[in-house]
């Protein structure tokens, strides 16, 4: 059986990554758990510093249940390296679909994480290789690919 997993982005401003995420990958902001009305009150059960607190939504989930969970974690300390790891958003149907097809898609996702928040970064093609992507990166400077 597979091993159920979230991933885990420090960031420094939570609310805001997780909006854009969820916007970029068609999730959604995740509700509090049963029985609380607020992360708030739920935080204060559990008992989690006020440190580590997000002041809003800081997760976001697949709404068909598919995809794993995403956590931003509050940290105060900025991004300084590059990532060692990164997303890559396959938008343009893959090898099967002519490349100037799959660049038309990859473009208009460009655009349209543009408008969420994200910096276009570079294009990325390979010399004799049909390959396209554009490499991005989110509010906070967290690379990704879109492909």
């Amino acid at each position: 059986m597979p091993t159920r997993f979230q991933l885990v982005m420090d960031v420094h401003d939570p609310v805001l990554e997780a909006t854009f995420w969820a916007g970029a990958l068609g999730y959604v902001l995740e509700a509090p758990p049963d029985g609380f009305a607020t992360w708030s009150e739920f935080w204060d059960r559990v008992g989690l510093p006020d440190e580590e607190r997000s002041p809003g939504p800081d997760s976001i989930v697949d709404p068909t249940g598919r995809g794993p969970r995403v956590w931003f974690h509050v940290k105060e300390d900025f991004k300084t390296t590059k990532n060692r790891l990164h997303l890559d958003l396959g938008v343009s149907g893959g090898f099967g679909v002519p490349l100037s097809l799959r660049k038309e898609r990859v473009e208009a996702e460009v655009a349209r994480l543009i408008g969420l928040g994200a910096s276009r970064l570079e294009t990325l093609t390979l010399e004799g290789f049909e390959h396209y992507a554009v490499a991005m990166a989110d509010p906070e400077g967290n690379e990704f690919d879109v492909n």
